[in-house]
């Protein structure tokens, strides 16, 4: 089929939606469909048979769009929604793939009657603005409303977590709902040996490793704080990958006046083609979240890497993580301490825990789970269309 495919984002940048993104690119291209990606101006172009990459105009003043809702998002969406008009008023798209907010001028397709329309629900929008801009709470029933109203609108809706989809089934009980969780990255082939952790921050003994951009919800602050109390009783080191300079000069400030800043390792980004590669070298992994339902990616990667994880006790980890594959804690820096003193005391936890987390993703959250939940569902909405 031809697929417009309409992603509110820059793209490729190596972080969580435009990863996910392009994996949708290369399921459904590898499937035989034909996919034009409307993108933003921002990232970088990628070779995949049988994608059309379409962008809006570029715009001079933003060069860098980040995460989570902005003035320069809102700018950008006004252009994406107005070429999204053009192309299903110039072209016949048998299915619109609108993530996240595109789904909002994407059902205009389903006033033109002229393709069927998928919802790609990776969050739920009230709950991201209500949260960023408090002072919004007095029209969170409009809000709400809006969200419901794109659920029913819809042919069909890819909620990236159970929590999502409950919540789409609520609204409108008839809907078909597919959950689709993210899955480990895979390693792509890079030149060269994976970078040594160890030589890079000359580590000797145990060390637990952060992955992600540091935002304020990842938890960081509470991750160095708990980090502050282990720190005083164990012999361990912190690694974080990820962030801007500017987080990055913000959290070694913190780290400093906690006084761990000698055992705290910021390395910045690096390639995600090397992410197996890090995580397979950590005594543990941590992901400090502080809210949110949102499965964080990494954690699959997390999971298929056999490491130990401590993980906060909240719903965004919960939906994936039990106490059989990861130690699971309340949001203190007390308790976040005493889950990493745990695996690094208790040799046996350690190991039954990484080769739980092992088996999970593999029973569950496989590539090949991922693009049969894909290929599945166009083909039921392909019928659809030739009905």
């Amino acid at each position: 089929m031809n697929v417009l495919l309409v992603a509110p984002n820059p793209f490729f940048e190596e972080r969580g939606t435009p990863i996910a993104v392009r994996m949708l690119c290369e399921t459904l291209c590898g499937a035989g469909h034909s996919v034009d990606l409307l993108t933003y101006h921002v990232g970088s172009d990628v070779e995949i048979a049988g994608l059309n990459i379409l962008r809006i105009p570029r715009l001079p003043l933003i060069i860098h769009v980040p995460i989570g809702f902005s003035w320069k998002k809102i700018i950008c969406d006004i252009f994406l929604s107005a070429k999204l008009v053009s192309r299903i008023v110039r072209k016949k798209y048998e299915v619109v793939h609108a993530v996240e907010e595109a789904i909002f001028p994407a059902l205009l397709a389903k006033v033109f009657g002229r393709a069927k329309l998928i919802y790609d629900m990776d969050s739920s929008m009230p709950d991201q603005l209500l949260e960023k801009w408090t002072y919004l709470r007095p029209i969170s029933p409009v809000l709400y409303k809006l969200e419901k109203l794109a659920i029913r609108r819809a042919d069909g809706v890819m909620a990236v977590c159970e929590d999502l989809a409950e919540r789409a089934r609520a609204d409108d009980p008839q809907k078909h709902v597919v959950v689709l969780q993210d899955v480990p990255l895979d390693s792509r082939p890079e030149s060269g040996p994976a970078e040594n952790l160890r030589e890079t921050c000359d580590l000797h003994g145990p060390f637990m490793l952060y992955v992600g951009n540091l935002e304020h919800y990842q938890g960081i602050d509470l991750l160095l704080e708990g980090f502050a109390v282990v720190r005083e009783r164990t012999e361990i080191d912190l690694v974080i990958i990820g962030g801007t300079e500017e987080d990055i000069a913000k959290y070694q400030d913190k780290a400093r006046a906690l006084g761990v800043l000698p055992w705290t390792h910021f390395l910045g980004p690096r390639p995600i083609a090397r992410l197996a590669a890090f995580l397979e070298q950590a005594t543990i992994l941590v992901s400090p979240r502080l809210s949110g339902n949102n499965t964080p990616m990494k954690i699959y990667s997390y999971l298929a890497s056999g490491r130990p994880v401590v993980a906060t006790n909240i719903r965004s980890h919960t939906q994936v993580l039990d106490p059989s594959c990861a130690v699971l804690v309340e949001p203190t820096p007390a308790n976040l301490a005493e889950g990493f003193e745990r695996l690094v005391r208790d040799e046996t936890l350690h190991e039954s825990l990484g080769e739980a987390a092992k088996r999970l993703v593999q029973a569950k959250y496989s590539m090949a789970e991922y693009k049969k939940k894909i290929i599945d569902e166009y083909a039921r909405l392909e019928r659809g269309c030739s009905d």
